[in-house]
């Protein structure tokens, strides 16, 4: 595996994700040159901390980058456990699942998305997002539509994060 190969399966995991380059960029902590450069083979070396960065966000395990790992997990299931630690009314998965495809927030939840928004590790919510694109047939460039204006609406500390 090389980082051309790396690169190519970034391209096709982060379109498979609805995801921007700027976007990627942003939620793996990298330039979007540099995000750019890893897409188009142009990067002769990138250290091993900012690849594991990107793929870490895109779930993309080592040495094949694949998705089969992340499939078995359960982000919304993850996701509502870690919006609803400091509440005692619990965020349904299926909720949650709803509340990102509508792009709506029912008032009783709106503490637990402004958490999950604020303070879940980036991995999460991308599991979270493809969960959901997946369940309601929705593309996951809507999906990330909607956790933007969800993080705008709520006023959320790291809303130009998912801007």
């Amino acid at each position: 595996m090389n980082l051309i190969d790396i690169g190519h399966a970034v391209r096709v995991r982060r379109t498979e994700l609805g995801l921007s380059q700027v976007q990627l960029a942003r939620l793996s902590g990298l330039s979007r040159q540099t995000v750019i450069g890893l897409e188009n083979g142009a990067l002769s070396d990138l250290g091993v901390n900012r690849v594991g960065q990107v793929m870490a966000v895109l779930g993309l395990d080592t040495p094949k980058p694949d998705t089969l790992a992340r499939r078995k997990k359960r982000g919304l299931w993850v996701a509502a456990k870690t919006a609803s630690v400091s509440y005692a009314r619990e965020l349904a998965p299926e909720a949650l699942e709803q509340v990102l495809a509508s792009g709506d927030v029912p008032p009783p939840f709106a503490p637990h998305l402004m958490h999950l928004l604020d303070e879940a590790p980036v991995p999460i919510m991308v599991m979270a997002v493809e969960e959901t694109a997946s369940r309601a047939h929705l593309p996951p460039k809507q999906i990330w539509r909607n956790v933007a204006k969800l993080a705008e609406s709520l006023s959320v500390h790291r809303r130009a994060l998912w801007a």
